[in-house]
């Protein structure tokens, strides 16, 4: 299969890397500094079951939109506020029979996209531990699994998925997995952001648990009043990221590390404006928005 990677940050790169060694044609369309590393080098692929380079024939690089070309999976992996100008630029490339796979955070990519192209689009929930270590060097600290919406090629994606290492379920809900996710990220990105420490580290500090349990409420009132069906084991999911990835830095707490803008406004922002939208108080969730948007505001020169 044919499998083009928008966006091959972290989570592409390591998705991307796992299918190219199963023997797909995978093209990473990424930043620069990685596509001249990958292309010289092979991808770093670096797991916590081997430590390897994934290179030609399987696997190439490229900066271009245009790489799309002939894909029959694209695993669109943007930042969440790029999701439609990353559409757009690959709009004209994309087959007729090409599904689209977002790996995103934040709950309304899928929708977005759909506004933009009239390829197939399926929603992804996302499960890993990833960091670019440096150039072209991905380090996966665990996990990886995929929930994925019902399409017309879900189950055949799915299958090639699971047959490259990579666990996947089909779900009717996603939605509801979405929101789990969000909630996951709500409780813990900022956070992890703002004091730039890892899960495990994170949860010990004085006040953190109730905090989170305070932001997870919000977020789970503000889920309820939207008419989303999350699940069962909301709370006990987020107890369990800081036990399963105790040593994983938020993506927010990434892109703060290295002076970059952040999703947060797709995470507890989100929140915030669903929550006034419908109603619901988010105190929590708006002193934690608030908090990183003012590091971001400082770091770029708008303080």
């Amino acid at each position: 299969m044919k499998v083009a990677i928008m966006g091959a940050g972290a989570v592409g790169c390591y998705y991307g890397g796992m299918l190219a060694r199963a023997g797909h044609d995978v093209v990473l369309i990424g930043r620069e500094q990685h596509v001249e590393v990958i292309a010289r080098e092979g991808l770093h692929l670096e797991t916590q079951t081997f430590d390897e380079r994934i290179g030609a024939p399987h696997l190439r690089a490229s900066t271009r939109a245009d790489a799309v070309a002939g894909a029959q999976l694209v695993l669109f992996c943007v930042k969440s506020p790029d999701t439609e100008s990353a559409g757009e630029s690959i709009k004209p490339h994309l087959g007729a029979d090409t599904l689209v796979l977002t790996l995103q955070n934040g709950v309304d990519n899928a929708e977005r996209l759909r506004t933009v192209i009239a390829q197939d689009v399926a929603a992804a929930v996302v499960y890993v531990a990833t960091e670019m270590a440096g150039p072209g060097h991905v380090r996966h600290h665990g996990r990886g699994e995929l929930v994925i919406e019902p399409s017309r090629n879900s189950e055949a994606i799915a299958q090639t998925l699971i047959a490259a290492d990579v666990p996947t379920e089909i779900s009717a809900n996603v939605r509801g997995a979405l929101w789990a996710k969000l909630i996951l990220n709500c409780a813990y990105n900022a956070l992890s952001a703002i004091t730039q420490l890892p899960y495990g580290r994170l949860v010990e500090g004085t006040g953190v648990r109730d905090a989170m349990h305070d932001v997870v409420e919000e977020c789970k009132a503000v889920a309820h009043a939207d008419g989303v069906t999350l699940p069962p084991d909301v709370e006990a999911a987020v107890r369990r990221i800081a036990e399963t990835m105790p040593g994983q830095f938020s993506s927010t707490a990434q892109d703060l590390a290295r002076g970059k803008r952040s999703e947060i406004d797709h995470l507890n922002g989100l929140i915030v404006r669903r929550g006034t939208a419908l109603g619901v108080a988010t105190p929590a969730n708006r002193l934690l928005h608030t908090l990183v948007k003012l590091i971001e505001d400082k770091a770029h020169g708008a303080l």
